[in-house]
């Protein structure tokens, strides 16, 4: 099997969205996908991308994909790396598709001078957060994710009815 990691193009974006379409079944969080190709593209291939994505193909095919972005550290005083989404397709899986995937953003990290790599894990996916150790990540567990949506969000904001 030939494996190519290799950043993202406008001609990809089908082949995104169906991966992350996938990647919501698999989490069981289908339900909270609202966003299209179109939203997608936009953000990656708009004028000024602040999302990025890297493909794994794999003779030819798109087989997984990892979408980042930055994030800063005041603490370090420079940027970091912020995993957004990895996904690679079952049929692919124990081929070493998600080990290039991370090591790619790995290199990408340590080339750029970024001090952090971070993503975050649900909390049942047992084999992701066993594969993350074998790489040599730690899983936090003194650190809580925070998230304000919809509703909330707006409330919040000051922008309710």
């Amino acid at each position: 099997m030939n494996v190519t990691i290799r950043a993202a193009a406008p001609g990809d974006t089908s082949s995104i969205f169906a991966l992350v379409r996938e990647l919501a079944d698999y989490e069981r969080l289908s339900h909270q996908v609202d966003a299209g190709p179109e939203q997608i593209a936009a953000a990656l291939f708009g004028p000024q991308p602040r999302l990025f994505c890297d493909i794994a193909e794999a003779d030819g095919q798109a087989a997984g994909f990892a979408m980042w972005f930055l994030n800063y550290s005041s603490f370090r005083g420079r940027h970091g790396l912020y995993l957004e989404d990895l996904f690679v397709r079952p049929a692919f899986r124990g081929r070493g598709l998600g080990k290039a995937l991370m090591r790619s953003l790995a290199k990408r990290c340590v080339d750029n001078g970024y001090v952090r790599f971070e993503w975050a894990v649900l909390d049942w996916n047992t084999p992701a957060i066993n594969f993350y150790r074998s790489i040599g990540a730690r899983v936090l567990d003194d650190w809580r994710i925070c998230r304000m949506t919809d509703d909330a969000l707006v409330q919040f904001a000051g922008r309710s009815g």
